[in-house]
């Protein structure tokens, strides 16, 4: 028996994919390109959005933050790991465009400060990254908000995964398969594993996809993933470290197009003659002899 998990009033199950277009970071610091893909993920037709927020100090060492990297922001890795950070007054901004759309966020949270800061805004769940599932700390911390949490699995093993879900128990909670290569490798994409983990953990299991294309996440629908998440992105050519692993608008529209066809070509299950096929059948039909 899968629990149950509910999502933005939405019923997390396999009626429907729930589809969410991952932001993140590709916004590159400016809140009028978050807008922009808002506008996008919302005439898709997408569920929800997701942002990332983290508190760079606490997440980084300050060797990390010292080393040279050159980007718009500067010649650090701080440098560039502040810029793409957004504020509050940027986050309220977003968070009222949302709502105009009618469009659910909410986001991959690294650390406390960050789960606090985003709680201000009644986030419909929270996302734990793949590389935050070993934070045994910040899961229980978002564990304990009481809202539903969606989990990514990448770089993670079995018993990582047991020890999470443990860790987490007692929390309304979707795992998501992912691979976290950016752009992934069709041969690395394991998508069997979505029905093995619904089997393992009797909770909800989505997907969340990093490579080219949209076949891989359709195929994920059909394996039983009830939630894909996508990062998207105005175009692939901009910078940014995202932006070429990201589906952009024409990208998204068909993802959205073929997953909410799979419901209908899946059917029931049960083998019937059609009466479409009634007169291919007086037609064609080969009588026993």
């Amino acid at each position: 028996m899968v629990r149950e998990v509910s999502i933005a009033r939405r019923r997390i199950g396999p009626e429907r994919c729930f589809v969410v277009g991952e932001i993140g970071i590709n916004h590159n610091g400016s809140v009028d390109t978050a807008k922009e893909l808002v506008d996008v993920a919302a005439r898709c037709g997408v569920d929800a959005v997701k942002f990332q927020k983290r508190n760079v100090d606490v997440v980084y060492t300050p060797e990390e933050l010292a080393r040279p990297r050159e980007s718009p922001f500067g010649s650090t890795n701080g440098d560039l790991k502040r810029g793409l950070e957004l504020g509050e007054a940027e986050y309220a901004a977003i968070d009222r465009h949302c709502r105009e759309r009618n469009m659910p966020w909410f986001a991959s949270c690294w650390d406390a400060a960050s789960v606090d800061f985003i709680e201000r805004f009644d986030p419909p769940c929270h996302k734990i990254a793949s590389p935050c599932l070993t934070d045994d700390s910040l899961l229980r911390y978002v564990a304990d908000t009481g809202r539903p949490m969606v989990m990514s699995t990448g770089m993670s093993t079995l018993e990582e995964i047991d020890h999470a879900v443990e860790v987490v128990k007692d929390a309304p909670l979707v795992l998501l398969h992912c691979t976290s290569t950016y752009p992934a490798r069709d041969a690395e994409l394991n998508l069997d594993v979505i029905p093995a983990l619904q089997k393992r953990y009797g909770v909800p299991v989505g997907y969340s996809g990093h490579e080219v294309g949209v076949t891989s996440s359709v195929l994920a629908v059909c394996l039983g993933a009830v939630m894909v998440e996508r990062h998207i992105t105005l175009d692939r050519a901009m910078w940014g470290s995202d932006q070429a692993a990201s589906l952009g608008p024409r990208g998204l529209e068909l993802l959205l197009l073929h997953i909410r066809k799979v419901p209908l070509m899946r059917g029931d299950g049960r083998k019937v003659v059609y009466e479409s096929e009634q007169p291919f059948l007086r037609k064609l039909r080969r009588v026993r002899g």
